[in-house]
């Protein structure tokens, strides 16, 4: 009976699939249209940037500032991680401090020698 019931299935999933397959389209033209009004609205702004060099600069100028504090976060962020495992690894006793960092060491040196062999 199960059989029956797979079987009986079917072509509703078949009838299911074929309606989103027939949806499809509007979403392509829904996203090409999407397309045509970026590319305008983009066009828009670089005609107005390069109509006003002071504004262009200013945009450059808070992008670059915008991309440093970004790096700032992402290193404080790093240096959060750093000192709270190394808080972890004080906080257990010194033979599994041992274990672990041995095993920390390893894994480093796989992965750096990983990266090294895929940029050659």
């Amino acid at each position: 009976m199960a059989e029956e019931g797979a079987s009986a299935g079917e072509p509703i999933d078949l009838l299911v699939k074929s309606t989103r397959d027939l949806l499809r389209p509007e979403e392509l033209v829904r996203e090409a249209t999407r397309d045509i009004v970026k590319d305008e609205i983009r066009r828009h702004l670089e005609k107005t940037l390069k109509e006003d060099p002071q504004l262009e600069s200013d945009l450059r100028e808070a992008v670059r500032d915008l991309l440093a504090a970004r790096a700032s976060e992402y290193a404080a962020l790093v240096r959060v991680g750093t000192a709270t495992a190394r808080l972890g690894l004080h906080a257990l006793p010194p033979e599994v401090r041992r274990a672990l960092t041995k095993d920390l060491v390893d894994l480093v040196s796989k992965e750096l020698g990983q990266i090294v062999e895929r940029s050659l």
